[in-house]
């Protein structure tokens, strides 16, 4: 059988043992008058069950892809062919930037080209007639190498009047911007007719098939999980989520990865963990829990209110067979809610002070009010 344990409290049950308290105190004086009181505390007894632990941790949800999509040239925006929130597929239209300045600086260009394939046509036909004449004697060398130097520089001008008319086709084809992936256009800061500058933003484009999950776990706990999986623990481990109003998501994501080192100033360290969002329910930057659940077998639970600290070390007021208490120290595992599980000095069947601790001391004698742990137990063992 296994049972787990809920972080909320028992609201009415202090002032239910008060009002023990009272009673039984009444009681002794009526019978006593001078004899000294015996206080009257709940007992619980240390109990060993099969658990589940549910751990939740703080995620920060991101779209497997979240870029900006920015102007590259300057001009005016002539056109927005997309909606805020809408779908948009690879290659789509989004926006379209007045496109007349960089048609002409590209028919500039072209002509540039011809231009320079006229001049370098030209001078190799003087390279021709140079040659004729050189090797007749006619003209002397040099004026053969001036001509060889000219076409050089007419394929040199050519080179360049190309690569200036390439730059002008990719400056045009920037006025056009398309979908760079299938996706969900964000807010779109910018109306028609703005002037923009290049590295304007025009949107944000996100790719929500699927999302990350990131969220920190602490040192010891990442030592736990590592250990867990040289054990065998699969290491892409199932892991739930927990959306913002609090119901669980519909589909079960797997850990993919964590962090290469601890943050210095938290000391813990992120995982990340992939879900599928079919649905397009989980947006980019949305918030939820991760929820990781792990089987305890055999744990011995005590609830955290009956433990107190002294120098480093967890006590308990244990109760022995004449009821008399005596302080023993044990060595607590993982605080789950409100409730320990023992790691070691504690066994099952033994007698604990459940609540009023701090107002009795080694060796008082009580009169145990005993209380089932199981009724304070409910069905999930969270970590908020």
């Amino acid at each position: 059988m296994k049972t787990s344990i809920s972080a909320q409290n028992h609201r009415f049950l202090p002032i239910l043992l008060f009002s023990l308290f009272a009673f039984m105190a009444c009681k002794d004086k009526e019978k006593g008058g001078t004899a000294e009181l015996i206080p009257s505390l709940p007992v619980v007894e240390v109990i060993q069950k099969d658990t589940i632990l549910q751990t939740d941790y703080v995620a920060d949800i991101q779209a497997v892809k979240n870029v900006e999509v920015r102007a590259r040239v300057q001009g005016f925006l002539e056109k927005i062919l997309v909606d805020e929130g809408h779908e948009v597929k690879k290659g789509q239209p989004m926006f379209q930037i007045n496109d007349l300045e960089y048609k002409t600086e590209l028919a500039k260009a072209k002509a540039a080209v011809s231009n320079a394939m006229a001049e370098a046509k030209a001078a190799e036909l003087e390279l021709g007639r140079t040659k004729i004449l050189v090797e007749k004697n006619v003209i002397a060398k040099t004026e053969y190498e001036l001509a060889v130097s000219k076409v050089s520089a007419a394929k040199a001008k050519i080179d360049e009047a190309l690569s200036a008319q390439t730059s002008a086709e990719t400056k045009l084809s920037y006025t056009f911007i398309r979908a760079p992936f299938d996706g969900i256009i964000d807010r779109i800061p910018l109306k028609m007719g703005s002037l923009i500058d290049p590295g304007a933003l025009l949107t944000t484009i996100s790719d929500v098939h699927n999302v990350f999950a990131y969220f920190n776990i602490s040192e010891n706990e990442y030592l736990q999980y590592r250990k867990a999986v040289s054990k065998g623990l699969k290491e892409d481990r199932p892991v739930n989520l927990v959306l913002a109003d609090g119901t669980q998501y519909g589909y079960t994501g797997k850990i993919e990865t964590s962090d290469g080192e601890f943050n210095e100033n938290t000391g813990a360290i992120a995982f990340r963990a992939r879900f599928p969002n079919p649905n397009k329910l989980l947006k980019h930057g949305a918030s939820g829990k991760a929820r990781l659940t792990t089987s305890v077998e055999n744990a011995i639970i005590i609830p955290q209110k009956a433990t107190f600290e002294i120098q480093d070390k967890t006590f308990v007021f244990i109760v022995d067979k004449d009821n008399i208490i005596q302080m023993r120290a044990f060595k607590p595992g993982r605080r789950v809610a409100q409730y320990y599980i023992v790691e070691a000095g504690l066994k099952p069947g033994e007698h604990i002070v459940y609540e009023g601790v701090q107002n009795i001391r080694q060796g008082t004698k009580i009169n145990p009010m005993k209380m089932n742990l199981d009724s304070l137990m409910q069905s999930a063992l969270t970590i908020n």
